[in-house]
């Protein structure tokens, strides 16, 4: 029989864009009961754009939604009565913009002492900046990832996808689940905070590390790693590119033998790691004299299957056919609010055969406020009242007022 660890956990999501979603999300694939709090417009990756119909099919699948509108003091009624059957409530809104709808920690706390608080900021609630607005591509501008990211001597560069958003999900998502144990275990109901800025900075915790023990601070450099060589250098192959370390006393040796180039390990440029650093560029151009002339695919096959670490540059496409990702199922099929299939990256683990790792269905827009109202106790006249005033929205008022709620790709 499949089961779900956190089946019987409801989660209550005001979150937007990716952090407070992705870690719902996660917490959904577990079993948990996720209901979605959108504005009556609907949350704004549901605009219709491919970014924003990305986000959606990526962070918002098997979670119920519930169109509403906070700034009405009905709407904020159907919220409590939400939270008060709460386990987890999840916000990354502004700061200061629960509270001042009315349901701030402090409210959350009254209307359900047992509810787990989680915020999701920019620059953490204590600071200077903590009033700032903050998304992925700041976060990386002032934890320093930028500075250490680009060219030696170029500009600094962002890396290449909303990595401190997808990290944040992921570290939220552990904060809530020790949140959830220790309140099982203890009986403690701990409030948790994450902020882009704390995450991007744990993220370069070996680099910061370094600077405090040598006080030097990290350069941009483009690849291969500051201190050991080779050691994630990149060399061009006759169709594209690989990487390499072998910096160790034990893989140098070896890698020098792999190549056919013994004579390269007892070279005074290179026969240790101070040298091959100090000689980078020298090393770097007899390592593509010896790899050059073979595709990357080749060099893999070569260096792997002499126990040297490589990888082969790939592109999305090559990716996608990889034999390890098609093995590891990473891509599965998802279903868009319209029921329309499109391909899904899966969360990265199992746990055993037996956990429900079925991909559910991105929700519409207030697909599920009928069935939720009357879930915390309203009555069908009331709801009624709430739909003719516009406080909650079905998916029909949805569809009716032409809002974009996802389709088929």
């Amino acid at each position: 029989m499949k089961h779900s660890p956190l089946q019987g956990i409801r989660v209550v999501d005001f979150g937007h864009f990716v952090a407070a979603p992705g870690a719902s999300q996660a917490l959904a694939e577990l079993g948990a009961d996720v209901i979605k709090v959108e504005p009556p417009e609907g949350d704004w990756v549901r605009s219709g754009t491919s970014l924003g119909d990305a986000i959606l099919r990526s962070y918002n699948r098997g979670k119920r939604s519930i169109a509403l509108n906070l700034k009405d003091p009905r709407g904020l009624e159907v919220a409590e009565r939400l939270i008060t059957d709460a386990d987890v409530v999840i916000q990354n809104m502004r700061p200061g913009a629960m509270a001042a709808l009315g349901l701030g920690p402090d409210r959350v706390r009254e209307l359900n002492p047992r509810a787990i608080y989680a915020t999701v900021s920019g620059f953490g609630l204590h600071g200077p900046s903590r009033n700032r607005p903050g998304l992925d591509i700041a976060a990386q501008a002032e934890s320093g990832l930028m500075a250490i990211t680009g060219e030696m001597g170029g500009t600094p560069l962002r890396v290449g996808t909303t990595i401190i958003d997808a990290a944040t999900a992921h570290v939220l998502t552990e904060a809530i689940l020790a949140a959830l144990l220790d309140r099982e275990r203890f009986g403690r109901i701990a409030p948790i905070e994450v902020s882009l800025l704390e995450v991007a900075v744990h993220l370069q915790s070996t680099e910061w590390t370094s600077y405090d023990l040598t006080g030097v601070a990290p350069q941009r450099r483009g690849n291969g790693q500051p201190g050991v060589a080779p050691a994630a250098d990149l060399i061009a192959t006759t169709d594209g590119y690989i990487v390499v370390s072998g910096y160790s006393a034990q893989h140098w040796p070896r890698l020098c033998d792999v190549l056919g180039r013994p004579d390269l390990a007892t070279d005074p440029r290179f026969a240790d790691n101070e040298a091959r650093v100090a000689n980078r560029d020298e090393l770097l151009v007899a390592l593509s004299d010896a790899l050059g002339d073979r595709t990357s695919e080749e060099c893999v096959q070569l260096l792997a299957g002499n126990g040297v670490v490589v990888g082969a540059v790939r592109s999305y496409d090559q990716v996608r056919s990889a034999g390890d990702v098609v093995a590891g199922e990473l891509f599965t099929r998802g279903e868009c609010p319209d029921g329309g299939p499109f391909d899904v990256v899966r969360m990265p683990y199992r746990l055993g055969a037996q956990h429900d790792r079925a991909v559910r269905r991105v929700p519409r827009l207030g697909e599920h406020s009928a069935e939720i109202a009357a879930e915390i106790g309203f009555t069908e006249s009331e709801l009624d009242a709430l739909l003719a005033a516009g406080i909650v929205r079905t998916e029909n008022d949805a569809a009716l007022a032409g809002r974009s709620v996802g389709s088929r790709p």
